[in-house]
């Protein structure tokens, strides 16, 4: 049998200068392009403050983790829960777009009865046996006498073959 490497860590970010990744470097290189444009347009005391903000958030963004997720993630998810309603509920009322075929075919359809008694535990191996046998095996009646079992001969004819190609 053939022997495969299975990659490990595949959730970090690979370093490309000493402790900074490829996602907090180009952050942080967007964050430095901005504060240049803003040194060009601006007086420097609007500068210096719009400078140090967008230092601050280009550094939370880059660097910050919350539950060990990036910052962004987190805003990201932040706003996809604000939005969702925080209360749901379920109507009861149909939709008048379904269509439900005629009445007279509502009608005719037959109800169905709950079962009249609640299996326990003890009938587990017994529903089992049924499941296995595909509904061949029916069960036991409530007065303790066996129902006949009458294998079904396409069943049968299914089994040998699958017990000959076994062999």
């Amino acid at each position: 049998m053939q022997q495969f490497t299975v990659p490990q860590f595949i959730d970090v970010e690979d370093k490309i200068i000493g402790p900074i990744t490829a996602r907090q470097f180009v952050i942080m290189l967007s964050g430095f392009l901005f504060i240049a444009l803003c040194y060009r347009l601006f007086s420097f005391t609007l500068f210096v403050v719009v400078g140090l903000s967008i230092f601050g958030i280009s550094g939370v963004f880059a660097f910050l983790k919350i539950n060990g997720m990036p910052f962004h993630f987190f805003i990201l998810n932040f706003i996809q829960t604000t939005k969702r309603p925080s209360l749901r509920v379920w109507s009861t009322k149909l939709n008048e777009n379904i269509d439900l075929g005629s009445s007279e075919e509502v009608k005719t359809r037959k109800a169905v009865k709950a079962p009249s008694r609640i299996f326990g535990t003890s009938h587990l191996a017994e529903l089992a046996l049924i499941v296995d046998t595909q509904g061949v095996y029916k069960g036991e009646e409530e007065g303790g006498v066996k129902i006949e079992i009458k294998p079904n001969p396409k069943n049968i004819s299914n089994l040998e073959d699958k017990a000959n190609n076994l062999k």
